[in-house]
């Protein structure tokens, strides 16, 4: 089996982690709540370092998608069976493991969907593009 990966397209996977990430954590959906679950200021929220923070999100968002890319390398693999192996992925393994930690961490419900379902989305979006971007 003949592994093709579209290093583009990996690399629109990165973007999207960031641009994803921007929305979801924006007053326009999660930021608030997000950030009442965190027990975050606003202070605290914007005394990150932007160029550490998205640099390094960046690096590990491009290792996530070759790591996808790999597992979707298959020449069969098309728009569903990526979007459907990216759901599979993030919710099946990456949101429920990421739950059980939040558990022990005795984190709330709303916080384990606002992230669990950033996870989720994040994934099924990743496959859908590596799977149509061939």
């Amino acid at each position: 089996m003949e592994t093709t990966i579209n290093h583009f397209a990996v690399i629109a996977c990165s973007v999207t982690n960031l641009a994803l990430g921007a929305l979801w954590y924006s007053p326009l959906l999660f930021y608030k709540t997000w950030k009442n679950e965190n027990n975050f200021s606003d202070e605290q929220v914007k005394n990150i370092n932007p160029a550490k923070v998205y640099g390094i999100s960046f690096i590990l968002s491009l290792l996530i998608s070759y790591n996808m890319a790999f597992f979707l390398g298959d020449e069969k693999t098309d728009m569903t069976w990526g979007a459907t192996a990216g759901f599979l992925t993030g919710f099946g393994f990456s949101a429920l493991i990421f739950t059980i930690v939040a558990l022990f961490e005795q984190r709330s419900w709303k916080y384990i969907f606002i992230n669990g379902g950033y996870i989720t989305l994040y994934f099924t979006l990743i496959g859908l593009i590596l799977g149509a971007w061939r």
